[in-house]
């Protein structure tokens, strides 16, 4: 089976972008990541190349799949024979974005009453 080529424009802290990296790592698949937080240059090109500003996108041998989780990532790889279905169960959620703790965290925002 051929190694698919992969470009993912991610967010550096994002449950949607945990869940894509997480997937591709399940698969031992190398990827380009393009950090459209640390990148605006690349949160551009994801928007000129896919007409939208929703992320993450993942662009594997050519087809750009916009708005995607990883679990979907995962039944695009498996249904186009990429990769075969694995069984191992991730240790993060591949279909889910951030709680707001976690969103809190980020913009360190302490969310407990007092």
């Amino acid at each position: 089976m051929q190694t698919p080529q992969i470009v993912a424009y991610l967010k550096t802290h994002c449950g949607w972008s945990r869940g894509v990296r997480t997937v591709l790592a399940k698969y031992n698949l190398p990827f380009t990541e393009k950090d459209i937080i640390q990148h605006p240059e690349f949160r551009s090109e994801m928007e000129q190349r896919t007409g939208q500003t929703l992320s993450p996108c993942v662009e594997i041998n050519g087809t750009m799949l916009p708005d995607i989780s990883g679990e979907e990532v995962e039944q695009f790889m498996i249904s186009k024979g990429l990769v075969h279905p694995n069984e191992s169960t991730p240790d993060v959620p591949i279909n889910a974005g951030c709680s707001d703790a976690e969103h809190a965290a980020q913009l360190g925002v302490d969310l407990r009453f007092r």
